[in-house]
């Protein structure tokens, strides 16, 4: 499949502005792209290096997907909507996306390929069927997969536009002083902790989070997140710089005793919103809060 990018910005490498411009490809990806001879400018190969220039016209192949090497499993799926082009999964917490170190399986892609069969795209590899964006393993909510290449690139590019509306709610520790709030700090990953993220001003990606708050308790914020941009641990990061981290998550410093039914963050994708690849309709979908986020609710509520 062949996908044309034009350049704006002058300066960038190629594979920056690869991983920049195609959210669906990771920076490896990108560069394994160049590396195979898939990009072309005035019909001459890239490589990562190069420089491009404003007005430059990329023609980017990407080659058909390896062959997918992970097992479908039978686990049980909250599909919240499904058609021929995409599905909308409710994913649990604890539920890894999609396989890799230390999670070889059991993860929200071997599931998919149970249900879904052949039907999944593949322009993400073999590693990664139908995925459009992902979430973290311990936070829930909605994760949307397409079922064929096509409906993948228009929703990635939904993506880059931020057409793509994501609403999340959490926890945080803390009184926020305002009722709401936007967060505009770019994001890399840390120097030295390749796990974690950072706020990085020097080489980060722009990263946006407008928040609100939904409810005040003793010592705690109940707060609804509306993504703009969505980087990697970005409610996160963001809300951590903020001093009042996701409560819960034990990588930027929300743990706390007192809330047992917590297993990881309490932050929780409740909204879904795009525009369907197919008919052109925006479709708006919601799950509801699930039982470890209602329990914190409950607890911060009784202090």
């Amino acid at each position: 499949m062949m996908v044309t990018l034009t350049v704006q910005d002058p300066g960038q490498r190629a594979d920056q502005f690869l991983a920049r411009s195609l959210d669906n490809l990771t920076r490896s990806a990108a560069q394994k792209l160049l590396e195979g001879g898939h990009v072309l400018r005035e019909g001459k190969a890239l490589k990562k290096n190069d420089r491009l220039n404003p007005g430059d016209e990329l023609a980017v192949l990407i080659p058909d997907p390896a062959p997918v090497e992970i097992l479908p499993q039978d686990i049980p799926l909250d599909i919240v909507y499904e058609d021929g082009d995409v599905i909308v999964v409710n994913k649990p917490v604890g539920m890894v996306v999609h396989p890799a170190p230390g999670h070889p399986d059991g993860t929200l892609v071997n599931a998919l390929m149970h249900h879904c069969g052949e039907s999944l795209s593949g322009i993400n590899g073999e590693l990664r069927p139908g995925i459009v964006h992902r979430i973290d393993r311990d936070t829930s909510g909605l994760i949307i997969a397409a079922k064929n290449d096509a409906a993948h690139l228009a929703l990635a590019q939904q993506l880059q536009d931020h057409s793509l509306y994501r609403e999340y709610e959490t926890v945080v520790i803390g009184g926020m002083k305002e009722d709401q709030g936007t967060v505009d700090l770019p994001i890399a990953r840390h120097p030295t902790d390749r796990k974690k993220m950072a706020v990085n001003h020097y080489n980060g990606r722009r990263a946006v989070t407008h928040w609100t708050v939904l409810n005040r308790y003793r010592g705690y914020t109940h707060l609804q997140c509306r993504l703009e941009t969505g980087r990697t641990h970005q409610i996160r990061v963001h809300l951590a710089q903020t001093g009042h981290p996701v409560l819960g998550d034990p990588v930027y410093g929300g743990v706390r005793k007192g809330f047992p039914e917590l297993v990881g963050q309490c932050l929780h994708a409740r909204r879904l919103s795009f525009v369907h690849p197919s008919t052109g309709e925006r479709l708006n979908l919601e799950c509801p809060l699930p039982d470890y986020f209602t329990a914190t609710l409950t607890r911060c509520q009784r202090l």
